[in-house]
């Protein structure tokens, strides 16, 4: 039961989504206010219900569409292990449970996480995902709009440029991220009637859209000082991570997406969390050392 839970809320997106706030959170920390235990883990745990809720009435609204595609037939709802009525009883239910708690933390935490499931669960899922090419693109802001949740419950100002940082990484992160996936599984989103990238344009526009996106992502990264304070951990952690990835792109780049996809997938998520958590690091060891 407890696999079939992990499977309808998508437990390994969440993790990232929980991460995101995390790193939000404490980006956005104030340090004149006092550090309350009880707020972190309830940003938390808003995050974590908002998500697994969000993500689980994805499941809802696609079965159908998952049936038809061999990399999803299995998932909880195609394969029979639960019914569609019953799943979208506990995604209601999650949302509701992570809506409340976000609302009591900070009114704009509870906003921005609204906004961010009616972008998911509606537009994007019911419409642009199913009929539009680049779906990818709009579908990457409710993506992105968790690590805006963690800041937003420590500091409402969401406007500014460490918290503009923090969202274009996790945004543009996810277009390299999901059409490597696109790629991978191009037979699957076809035959589910899905017109990702490479089912729709192919794998020339599919690739230079990849490197696109790849080269405006590690930019954002690179420019970090522009928007949030930094120093040697910047240096020390952004730049070899920034070749790594480009590395990494261009291995996959020449073999046409055929050969070491997993590893520029796994370089690009790994540098992301990396991208996300040094500003909190930079701001902490600062404080620590001009407070002491």
């Amino acid at each position: 039961m407890l696999r079939i839970y992990a499977d309808l809320t998508k437990f390994g997106i969440v993790v990232f989504s929980v991460l995101a706030g995390l790193a939000g959170y404490a980006t956005g920390f104030q340090i004149e206010n006092p550090f309350d235990w009880k707020i972190f883990l309830e940003t938390l745990l808003g995050i974590y219900f908002l998500s697994s809720g969000s993500l689980a009435l994805n499941q809802v609204q696609d079965w159908k569409i998952d049936q038809k595609m061999p990399r999803t037939a299995k998932r909880p709802i195609p394969s029979g292990k639960i019914k569609p009525a019953a799943a979208g009883i506990l995604s209601v239910g999650l949302l509701l449970v992570g809506m409340n708690m976000l609302f009591k933390l900070e009114p704009v935490a509870g906003w921005v996480g609204l906004f961010c499931v009616f972008l998911y669960n509606g537009p994007y899922t019911l419409w642009w995902k199913r009929r539009w090419v680049f779906a990818a693109v709009p579908g990457a802001i409710p993506g992105a709009l968790p690590v805006t949740i963690g800041y937003a419950v420590a500091n409402p100002d969401i406007f500014n440029s460490e918290s503009l940082y923090l969202f274009l990484i996790m945004f543009l992160w996810q277009m390299p991220h999901f059409w490597v996936l696109a790629i991978r599984y191009k037979d699957d989103y076809a035959a589910g009637g899905i017109p990702t990238l490479p089912v729709a344009l192919g794998m020339e526009k599919t690739m230079f859209q990849v490197g696109l996106y790849t080269f405006v992502y590690v930019g954002v990264a690179l420019a970090a000082p522009v928007f949030v304070h930094a120093s040697w951990m910047f240096v020390l952690l952004t730049f070899p991570f920034v070749f790594k990835v480009l590395q990494e792109f261009y291995r996959y780049y020449k073999s046409n997406g055929t050969e070491r996809w997993l590893a520029f997938f796994m370089w690009l998520n790994v540098s992301m969390l990396v991208f996300i958590i040094i500003p909190v690091i930079d701001k902490w060891n600062f404080l620590f050392i001009h407070h002491n």
